[in-house]
């Protein structure tokens, strides 16, 4: 294959593209675990909170217990241990919240990280990587006919730069309409070129 002294072969710049794009995806990946794992840290306070509501709400209820059991006063004296044990428990309730609200965002965050640079992938990638794949199929399934070469040296005059098809000689364009076979050789050279396929 003929190299373009401004630029890189159409099949390189593909594969070029293509790593980068598994690069860009990769990086967003690793980008998204990492928000992740930075989100589920602020879990931490609650399972704290969590904790140490329960712990005193144990003790709170325990010591209210073994307070009722006092003789006459015993009831009296519950009352205000019990309260502090709800109390206590809906400070645990609290911590659990946070954390549930912390697992959601866990995973909310980090797939809206993901899902905006895989929406530019399939929608400006993806679409122009389709055309050229059909575009290269079809040129593949026609460069051993002697039509099919026509259209593609066709395709090229329509399709290519001035500058490119000035390199193959000032008058190619009346060459092709002649039906000189150099002409057709080399403009169907081009278009198959400019597609990144070889001739054979």
């Amino acid at each position: 294959m003929k190299l373009y002294a401004d630029r890189l072969p159409t099949a390189i710049r593909q594969l070029l593209t293509d790593l980068l794009v598994v690069l860009w995806i990769y990086l967003w990946i690793r980008v998204a675990l990492w928000i992740s794992d930075t989100v589920e840290k602020l879990a931490v306070p609650g399972q704290k909170l969590e904790s140490a509501g329960a712990g005193i709400a144990d003790n709170l209820a325990d010591a209210g217990s073994k307070v009722g059991r006092v003789p006459v006063v015993g009831d009296e004296l519950t009352k205000p241990l019990t309260g502090a044990a709800d109390a206590a428990r809906a400070i645990s309730d609290a911590g659990q919240q946070q954390q549930d609200l912390v697992g959601q965002l866990a995973l909310i965050i980090p797939a809206i990280a993901v899902a905006v640079p895989l929406a530019i992938v399939l929608l400006l990638w993806l679409p122009l990587r389709l055309r050229w794949m059909r575009r290269a199929g079809v040129a593949a399934a026609v460069r051993d006919d002697p039509a099919g070469r026509d259209l593609l040296a066709l395709r090229a005059l329509a399709g290519r730069p001035l500058g490119e098809l000035s390199r193959l000689g000032p008058d190619i364009a009346q060459s092709w309409r002649a039906g000189d076979a150099d002409a057709v050789d080399a403009l169907a050279e081009l278009e198959l070129r400019s597609l990144g396929l070889r001739t054979r």
